[in-house]
């Protein structure tokens, strides 16, 4: 089973890069969407990081609005919900992997917006990165709920610039021509793996 690291800076254009991946018939292992049900009333992270920061529990769920707030600026802060986090996500994709094995499945994505920074590129087969020029990244990202120039470059400082993450891809998706030519590179891709894969067989 080849496992596919998906990875990119902010408003590269991941999440549109893991539904095509998902649309091709790969399953996709989306970290983020695994933080958010961990966060969620009943979550296993609710517990751990409630006694860490109790404010940002609200209706006995992790608001990650108030969270955000605490740990951007605050790096002990954000290391010590790493410490709970990381550990959390990390067993649900090897449960996911597991699964995907069990039913014989031939390729997975996994989903890491922090594939870099955390050192989890040698725990995949494949690298690809998503990028997209400076400005349209930062008009994309801008364009979010909430977001403001100064958040962007707080969450752009804790992340690899996206010249050493290209540098060290396996494969580079630019996603600033839109997702038809996005989906185009990506069914590249997923043919080349499978023929890969089919003749790691013979």
């Amino acid at each position: 089973m080849i496992v596919v690291g998906l990875t990119g800076s902010i408003a590269m254009g991941k999440s549109e890069a893991a539904n095509i991946f998902r649309s091709l018939g790969v399953p996709v292992f989306d970290s983020d969407a695994e933080v958010h049900r961990l966060y969620s009333r009943g979550g296993a992270a609710v517990a751990p990081i409630g006694k860490l920061f109790p404010a940002a529990i609200v209706d006995g769920a992790v608001d990650r609005r108030i969270l955000a707030k605490v740990v951007l600026e605050n790096p002990q802060a954000l290391r010590l919900l790493e410490s709970v986090v990381h550990p959390l996500v990390r067993s649900s994709k090897m449960d996911f992997l597991d699964e995907c094995r069990i039913v014989g499945v031939k390729m997975v994505v996994l989903d890491i917006p922090l594939l870099f920074e955390t050192g989890r590129e040698n725990e995949v087969d494949v690298v690809v990165v998503v990028s997209a020029p400076p400005e349209i990244q930062r008009a994309r990202a801008l364009q979010r709920p909430g977001m403001t120039a100064e958040k962007l470059d707080q969450i752009l400082m804790r992340q690899l610039p996206d010249a050493q993450k290209r540098a060290n891809a396996d494969y580079i998706v630019d996603t600033s021509r839109g997702i038809d030519d996005t989906a185009t590179q990506l069914r590249a891709i997923v043919v080349a793996l499978s023929k890969r894969s089919a003749g790691a067989k013979t």
